[in-house]
């Protein structure tokens, strides 16, 4: 040992190696959920930690740099960015499911698209999009009537509208909030939300679907299913359940919705 103006140093060559045998697990979380978020987002990463993260499973994410206003072609703009974001969630380790988190640039890519890009880091991976989560997630719930609520301007909700039409869903109603800035999506008041949604709904519609990840929607579904009367699927709520059932996590958490009580078509 050696001294230093009166305090104790260790010396150099008492750093000993453990004896110890360590044992090594396959993983740290047996489940591991990768999310590709807009840099802009303020909503995903909470609603995750909420309805999927556990003891069980890990969510890891990855932010990609997106450009307020949401307009077609800035959602466009994320498509090249889509591969470099996947491929930095653990790198070269398996994952069992990446979710990109953006309803409307998943529709104006193209759910196929956005799977190539995101399988071009992570060959294999099940890739969750918003808007086909929704879709699985309506089948479900025997929905094909729906009425459909955005905070977008009309014309990035246009294309929403022709995304559920080309896929067999009558839209009883479609309604928008005329925004462009998730930024100020994500600030929505929850309980303006409800009250909107219930406006929204058209009395033969079989369900309401209400679009956006960066909406605080998730959190207040049962508070709307119970004013509507109906099954309500939003963007985040979809891709927590296809996320949890790609897990193999079946437990019914009505709590949530009516949607976490049911399990996922196969596809999913």
């Amino acid at each position: 040992m050696t001294w230093s103006t009166g305090v104790h140093v260790m010396d150099r060559s008492a750093i000993q190696r453990a004896t110890t045998v360590l044992a090594f697990d396959d993983r740290p979380v047996a489940k591991r959920v990768g999310l590709v978020v807009l840099a802009t987002d303020h909503t995903t990463e909470p609603d995750f930690r909420r309805m999927v993260a556990s003891d069980g499973i890990a969510v890891y994410t990855a932010r990609i740099a997106f450009a307020n206003p949401t307009t077609p072609d800035n959602l466009r703009r994320m498509q090249p960015r889509l591969e470099e974001g996947a491929g930095l969630i653990l790198p070269d380790e398996l994952v069992d499911a990446v979710c990109y988190s953006c309803t409307s640039a998943s529709v104006v890519i193209g759910d196929d698209a956005v799977e190539t890009a995101i399988r071009s880091a992570k060959p294999g991976v099940p890739v969750v999009t918003p808007p086909l989560a929704a879709v699985r997630a309506l089948t479900v719930l025997g929905a094909r009537r729906i009425s459909i609520l955005t905070p977008y301007t009309a014309e990035t909700s246009r294309s929403m509208a022709d995304y559920f039409a080309d896929r067999g869903f009558g839209v009883a109603s479609f309604t928008c909030f005329g925004l462009d800035d998730d930024r100020i999506m994500a600030r929505i008041n929850p309980e303006s939300l409800v009250t909107a949604a219930i406006e929204a709904t058209a009395p033969d519609a079989e369900a309401l679907f209400i679009s956006c990840t960066a909406l605080r929607s998730a959190g207040i579904v049962p508070a709307i299913e119970r004013a509507i009367g109906r099954p309500v699927v939003t963007s985040n709520l979809a891709t927590a359940w296809a996320c949890l059932r790609l897990c193999g996590v079946d437990e019914a958490r009505p709590a949530l919705g009516r949607l976490m009580a049911l399990p996922a078509p196969a596809e999913v």
